[in-house]
């Protein structure tokens, strides 16, 4: 996947906005004002930061060379996907939906709600 499939397949979850407030170098996705992945624009190679459980983030880190504890994030719980031509775009695809069932989990009741609410 390049950086504007990562980009249309997030915005298609409900509640979800893109903002740059970490400057013009990151795109940051978020469910209800809550972060669920960061969209690097300043490197070489694509790659996403993904959030997930830490079990399942010991076991993606075992299993693939390619995802590796997310830089400037907590490592438990933050993982780097850098997509190369091995990726597959069914493992991208899951582990953004992961991250953002995840968030998603984490809302308050009232953003549960909001959320609940809104209109695709």
């Amino acid at each position: 996947m390049n950086l504007e499939e990562i980009r249309d397949f997030c915005l298609k979850f409900k509640g979800v906005t893109e903002e740059m407030p970490f400057g013009p170098d990151t795109v940051v996705f978020k469910v209800m004002g809550k972060i669920f992945l960061l969209l690097p624009l300043d490197v070489e190679d694509v790659r996403i930061s993904i959030k997930n459980t830490p079990e399942k983030n010991i076991e993606l880190r075992g299993e693939y060379p390619n995802i590796v504890g997310a830089f400037h994030m907590n490592k438990t719980h933050w993982n780097n996907l850098i997509i190369d031509f091995s990726t597959k775009k069914d493992l991208i695809r899951q582990l953004i939906s992961e991250s953002y069932d995840l968030v998603v989990k984490g809302l308050t009741k009232k953003l549960h709600l909001e959320l609940s609410q809104l209109n695709i």
